[in-house]
């Protein structure tokens, strides 16, 4: 299955590309502002400061950036996760006899019952402490500050698959039923071979689809969960987490807009380049 990139395609891959560059380059390129409550708390946006400042005198412009990084890397490493489990689970679904198909899929089933948000509470709960115990032991003091992260990311990848799950599985059904799948039958080739050969190739196309679109859908959970403060935790900042950093900034006393504006942009053009991006490439896809 062939996927044309598509003219639709072009401004959305340039959106996502500046972006990337921007929240990988940007930071290394501005002087970190990590400053005390004073004078340049809630700073306007300025020359110098084109995004304001927050409570501390930080360059909004600077936290959006480096909370970009978090944000898309969570969002690519959950979606390729998500990807990895989903495309085996539904392959091999699809392929197996119907029986096991069909136990295969009542797990899909009853693992979509199961609350997203309670789940992740309960792999960070379980896991954050013995993550950074494990790394403290063995020198990882990167691991140590992030371990909150990768479990997110691991959690949120663990309850994306099942969509993609489901889309391979229905695809394999498909082709596996197709002449040269039976031809390749007739001529001896084995379950393995005629997957690698005959069956995953011709994925190719929708999985590239999935990924687009299952990239967004993670960062908008890690943002959702982070707003709550179940996410990213300080020092560390996200997209989800610098938005509820302006929600409340915004109140009787204090209207510090550009908070909350300046990272609902930015986050809002990252999304809709990923599913403008992945609604192109699927048309192509059907075309």
């Amino acid at each position: 299955m062939k996927v044309d990139f598509p003219r639709q395609a072009l401004l959305p891959s340039l959106v996502l590309t500046l972006m990337t560059l921007l929240v990988i380059i940007g930071p290394l390129l501005m002087a970190p502002s990590s400053g005390l409550p004073g004078e340049a708390s809630y700073a306007a946006p300025s020359f110098a400061h084109p995004c304001g400042t927050d409570l501390n005198g930080r360059d909004m412009l600077f936290r959006i950036l480096e909370g970009g990084r978090v944000s898309l890397l969570v969002g690519i490493c959950g979606a390729a996760i998500s990807l990895l489990i989903g495309t085996s689970y539904g392959l091999i679904a699809g392929s197996a006899r119907d029986a096991i198909d069909n136990v295969m899929m009542r797990v899909v089933d009853i693992l979509y019952s199961v609350p997203r948000l309670i789940f992740i509470l309960i792999l960070i709960n379980a896991f954050n402490e013995r993550l950074q115990q494990c790394a403290s032991s063995h020198g990882w003091d990167w691991l140590v500050s992030s371990s909150r992260i990768v479990i997110l990311i691991i959690s949120l990848g663990l309850i994306e698959w099942l969509t993609m799950a489901r889309i391979v599985r229905g695809q394999t059904l498909s082709i596996k039923g197709r002449s040269y799948v039976a031809a390749a039958k007739v001529l001896g080739e084995g379950y393995w071979t005629i997957l690698s050969r005959h069956i995953f190739p011709n994925l190719a196309g929708i999985v590239l689809v999935y990924l687009t679109l299952a990239i967004p859908s993670v960062i908008i959970d890690e943002a959702f969960l982070s707003f709550l403060g179940l996410g990213v935790q300080a020092p560390q900042s996200s997209w989800g987490s610098l938005l509820a950093e302006g929600a409340t900034s915004i109140n009787p006393l204090r209207n510090a807009w550009w908070m909350l504006l300046f990272p609902s942009l930015v986050m809002l053009a990252t999304l809709l380049s990923l599913y403008n991006l992945g609604e192109a490439l699927r048309r192509s896809l059907q075309a």
